[in-house]
């Protein structure tokens, strides 16, 4: 029996700095995104382990592109959403609150990404990016 195109998965995290402002990723659309990326399924040679649950993928995805260790927290109101980036390519987002665990550290730019900027709440209604993303800041706020 053929298989049906499944979705493919990418879990996201609202993470902020000590002032409160919440880090986003340029990416090649010319939009912002939050930090995270897709759950690996592990090599079949064995050279690379499966993710052990969503929350260890992004924690994973967030020191790969910022630099930032976090700890992946609770799943946002709202914050599960279908995105199509591109007509026809529809992606499955699962969103955390996440706690900085290196707050005073200044984030770093990984190859997958133009730029990185940290922004306050009022700023985020003005950004493009998707409403998906901007709900989950809202969820997330500096206060929480």
């Amino acid at each position: 029996m053929p298989q049906s195109p499944a979705f493919p998965v990418s879990v996201k995290g609202v993470a902020r700095d000590v002032r409160g402002r919440v880090l986003l990723l340029y990416n090649e659309r010319d939009e912002w995104e939050l930090p995270g990326g897709r759950l690996e399924s592990g090599a079949a040679d064995g050279g690379a382990p499966p993710d052990e649950s969503p929350e260890r993928a992004l924690e994973r995805e967030v020191a790969e592109e910022t630099g930032w260790r976090v700890e992946a927290g609770p799943l946002l109101a709202g914050g599960v959403w279908i995105y199509e980036p591109v007509p026809g390519r529809r992606i499955l987002i699962v969103t955390y609150g996440c706690t900085v665990l290196t707050p005073h550290q200044a984030p770093k730019l990984s190859h997958e990404h133009a730029q990185f900027g940290l922004f306050h709440d009022h700023q985020v209604p003005q950004l493009v990016m998707p409403d998906g993303y901007k709900r989950s800041i809202a969820a997330w706020g500096p206060s929480t």
